[in-house]
């Protein structure tokens, strides 16, 4: 197992049938292998900060999931609870049809508001590249930037496609060296997560992470 590749890994649960026993092995796993963070729905949050608690494992929540189409106010509180509730990281949906419109000032507030509320702790903005043309990519990670942001990511997961290299690299070359990138979605064996890494991704979004590190 590669300590290294573990400290890439958000080890995600998102999927609507999880238990309160299922996030809480999730919680486990991570500690037993020093992943970065556990991705998990916001209504877990506290159990997740519950069993994490004196480790280094954050515990990041998602907002206006998977779809990105509530209201900015809904994912601006989605976002505050979360971190009253102890979460460290918040990955938060694009409004993908705003962005389609090219309603520029809309999805740079939709960002914002978010990043407010999370009152500086880290915010990922899933942009949902298997819905997008480059020059939506490369728009979407330009007001994510702008707006406050520290991470932009591919994918739900629940999406159109997933994370490719060749994205990862386009939003690389976008946001530049300083920034998070985050690939997610289809990310499960380590030579995809590899390619990931060497396209430019900082971070990898994965509910295969045992596996992969285990393999790597």
């Amino acid at each position: 197992m590669s300590e290294n590749m573990a400290s890439y890994i958000d080890h995600t649960l998102l999927k609507p049938e999880a238990t309160r026993e299922q996030i809480i092995t999730l919680c486990r796993e991570a500690l037993k292998y020093n992943f970065y963070s556990v991705c998990i729905n916001p209504s877990y949050v506290k159990t997740a900060v519950e069993i994490l608690e004196n480790s280094d494992v954050k515990v990041c929540a998602v907002v206006g999931f998977p779809l990105g189409a509530t209201t900015s106010a809904v994912k601006a509180f989605e976002a505050r609870e979360a971190v009253e509730n102890g979460a460290a990281e918040i990955d938060m949906v694009i409004h993908i049809g705003a962005l389609k419109d090219g309603d520029k000032d809309y999805v740079l507030r939709d960002i914002a508001s978010v990043v407010k509320s999370a009152v500086g702790n880290t915010v990922k903005v899933i942009i949902e590249t298997g819905l997008l043309s480059d020059e939506e990519k490369k728009l979407a990670c330009l007001l994510a930037k702008e707006a406050g942001a520290h991470f932009v990511k591919t994918s739900t997961g629940f999406g159109a496609g997933g994370a490719t290299p060749s994205d990862i690299q386009l939003m690389r070359e976008t946001v530049g060296a300083e920034f998070g990138v985050k690939a997610s979605g289809g990310v499960r064996t380590p030579d995809s997560a590899r390619a990931m890494i060497e396209a430019g991704a900082t971070r990898i979004g994965t509910s295969s992470g045992i596996k992969i590190v285990e393999s790597w």
